[in-house]
């Protein structure tokens, strides 16, 4: 079986399981508990904290653990948004784009229904680019979202269902023209693509896509951001996340974050030509076929088309039978059988959107000539579902 829907999820990487043992087992102490067994899971946290604000190009202090993706971002886009209405009542508005994760159009959503949150839409052009001059048009005087009352920017640092990675250090250059802060979801794009040169002021990420188990996150705020904390109980991470930390988790992701790091130059050099590759292969097997996302800038593992006419949900039935598993597009929108938001967003027409198929490679090039193959693959599955 060739899996090919690493956006959704990748394996656990043996050193990361490693790693983790000795805090599933002789280190379990809680990290707030003041003997020798809970001063051994704190310093185990405070070393992954470490690590990961080294990734992410923050201070220690600056990085919380959070139970995920999902979870990351809610604290971004809520907690600073709210954070912001404290010291400021009239920065009341929150800009991002239609292009996003569900857990930011959802936090966006709760945010305009439950506290008047002035909610304002970047536009996208057809291959999902958010234009730099369009965030600098949301912030003049005279629109829905002024810069006065802007209290964030959230925009995603790579989409997950087309690849298209954004200009963020032009987005973060305007934003700061008018001292408003910019949140990045890089759940997709860590480990991928730098993190540290784009001057983000709050960045998400998530283990699982990265060779550590599910369960475990982290955002990193700038500690002159402020933050409203979601949950409240005992004070952990600082008083912005309350909860017993999951040690285990924490050294999980800092660790499988310290390995993606150490090889990305390499491993995504491979990967790119691998996609790039397979992509030229598909458009010339499959004249239906379409790629959606920017030819140019996009995540170097990800390739998604659209076979209009035919059953995109068919073609990952044919394809699996091939022993191919790959996917529709996000795994987050779980039991939705409604063509994609992010190709509707895009111009894609709906009975377009629904023939959808991405395909999502892991850190490790296949071998020669696999690009050709699954493409073969994918020309066999489409020809199966068309006769």
């Amino acid at each position: 079986m060739l899996y090919l829907d690493h956006a959704a999820t990748s394996p656990a990487r043996p050193e990361v399981l490693e790693a983790m043992h000795p805090y599933l087992t002789g280190v379990y102490g809680n990290p707030s508990s003041h003997h020798t067994v809970g001063e051994a899971a704190s310093d185990a946290l405070e070393w992954a904290r470490a690590r990961v604000a080294e990734a992410l190009g923050m201070r220690s202090s600056e990085v919380i653990f959070t139970s995920g993706g999902t979870e990351a971002n809610n604290l971004a886009v809520k907690g600073i948004v709210l954070g912001a209405r404290q010291e400021a009542p009239q920065r009341r508005g929150l800009i991002t784009t239609p292009i996003e994760h569900e857990s930011i159009l959802r936090s966006a959503e709760y945010l305009q229904r439950l506290h008047g949150v002035a909610v304002r839409m970047l536009p996208v052009d057809g291959h999902g680019a958010v234009a730099v001059d369009g965030l600098r048009a949301a912030l003049h005087a005279d629109g829905a979202v002024d810069a006065a009352d802007a209290a964030l920017v959230s925009v995603g640092h790579a989409n997950n269902e087309i690849g298209t990675v954004q200009d963020i250090a032009g987005l973060v250059a305007i934003a700061r023209e008018h001292r408003v802060p910019v949140h990045i979801d890089a759940v997709q794009s860590a480990g991928w693509l730098d993190l540290r040169a784009l001057g983000a002021d709050a960045v998400s990420i998530a283990g699982h896509k990265l060779g550590a188990p599910k369960g475990i996150g982290a955002v990193g705020v700038r500690s002159r951001v402020p933050l409203e904390p979601l949950l409240h109980g005992g004070g952990q991470e600082r008083g912005r996340r309350s909860g017993t930390e999951n040690v285990a988790g924490a050294v999980g992701l800092a660790t499988a974050l310290e390995l993606v790091e150490a090889e990305r130059s390499q491993s995504v050099a491979a990967v790119q030509a691998q996609t790039s590759a397979f992509i030229a292969a598909v458009m010339d097997a499959v004249p239906r076929a379409a790629l959606t996302g920017s030819p140019e800038h996009r995540l170097p593992n990800l390739a998604s088309f659209t076979f209009a006419g035919i059953s995109g949900e068919a073609v990952l039935l044919e394809l699996e039978r091939r022993g191919v598993v790959s996917s529709s597009g996000s795994a987050c929108a779980a039991g939705s059988d409604e063509p994609s938001p992010v190709l509707l967003a895009i111009g894609i027409p709906a009975e377009v959107a629904q023939t959808a198929v991405r395909f999502t490679f892991g850190r490790t090039p296949l071998p020669q000539g696999s690009a050709q193959q699954l493409a073969a693959l994918v020309a066999d599955a489409v020809a199966a579902v068309s006769a």
